[in-house]
């Protein structure tokens, strides 16, 4: 049985990967920080075969002892300080966990099992905020990176850092270059999920408005359920590599707004959408939209949830908790 550990458990990418890797016939384990995280135990209840492995991204010690104590086949590193308005207030803890623990992990690996007969085989979580001020339109591996954000930078380090060690210790590690990927396990932070929240709230007569930032900028949106099999992908290949996962397609806020306002039968959102400045990032990111051609053709991965679909899953999911939670009845399907 094959063995991986996967540090991010507790996020939407790491609960999506614990499920597929345990539908392919894996031990997984996933790395938990602090005594008694309240989020870990609610893994643990919804993913009971998650095996919890105690490790900080910013201790390297702890990390060599993790490893030591999961013995994986496969390290999947999707923790991070992930909020990309938040890293503007906190540069310093984002430049030490999203930036600095993908290199701890990495000598980790290489002190535990980087050079043994099965040496453990690593992915790193990449992003598109890497490229930031979009050098070309659409983006591949090779597009330049600009990130606009302390979140993008520290992603560029944990990047380069992944391809230092490749190339320096003949480490297996890659690196999946993911646009944003969505679906109803988002934190409520993110933007896709306070929407359609929102939207369901509104629906059920919770909440009048919903305050946002700019409505302009363009993104990518895919599904977190089909990346995650691109990053298992990217470890069963005879060399490593770097790859973008996208869907190629680009959509505004505003294009958010139209379908997860449509879901539940409102045509019209601005009455009930209002733009506050203390939203708008320092530096903003307009553009992104990545050329997954590689992907597909060497991985053979296509994305399976198009966009419509993705924000009308995640409006129905919204509408079925916060019905639940309140006590009141799910309103019909418009």
């Amino acid at each position: 049985m094959p063995r991986a550990f996967i540090t991010g458990i507790t996020g939407q990418d790491g609960q999506h990967l614990a499920e597929f890797l345990h539908g392919k016939g894996y031990e997984v384990f996933g790395m938990v920080k602090g005594q008694n995280n309240p989020r870990m135990s609610q893994v643990v209840e919804e993913f009971p075969f998650v095996q919890p492995v105690p490790g900080d991204l910013a201790d390297l010690p702890s990390l060599v002892k993790a490893l030591e104590m999961a013995q994986p086949d496969e390290v999947y590193n999707l923790g991070a300080i992930s909020f990309v308005a938040l890293s503007f207030n906190q540069a310093e803890l984002t430049a030490n966990i999203t930036g600095l623990g993908v290199l701890r992990m990495l000598e980790a690996i290489r002190m535990v099992g980087g050079h043994t007969n099965n040496p453990i085989r690593f992915y790193q979580a990449s992003s598109s905020e890497m490229f930031g001020k979009v050098r070309e339109t659409p983006q591949t591996e090779l597009t330049p990176f600009h990130p606009r954000s302390p979140y993008g930078c520290a992603k560029v380090f944990g990047h380069d850092i992944c391809v230092n060690y490749r190339e320096s210790y003949d480490l297996f590690a890659c690196s999946g270059i993911l646009f944003n990927h969505e679906g109803p396990r988002r934190g409520l932070e993110f933007v896709t999920r306070k929407v359609t929240n929102a939207v369901a709230r509104i629906k059920l007569g919770l909440q009048s408005e919903v305050v946002l930032g700019t409505l302009d900028t363009k993104r990518d949106w895919g599904y977190a359920g089909d990346y995650v099999e691109a990053m298992w992908l990217m470890l069963q290949q005879d060399r490593p590599d770097d790859y973008v996962i996208a869907t190629g397609e680009t959509h505004t806020i505003a294009d958010l707004l139209d379908r997860a306002f449509a879901a539940v039968g409102i045509d019209d959102w601005h009455p009930y959408v209002r733009q506050d400045p203390k939203f708008m990032r320092p530096a903003e990111v307009d553009l992104l939209i990545g050329d997954a051609t590689k992907a597909r053709t060497q991985l053979g991965w296509t994305p399976k949830v198009d966009f419509d679909t993705l924000v009308t899953m995640m409006v129905e999911h919204d509408l079925q908790l916060e019905a639940t939670k309140h006590g009141m009845p799910v309103p019909a399907r418009s």
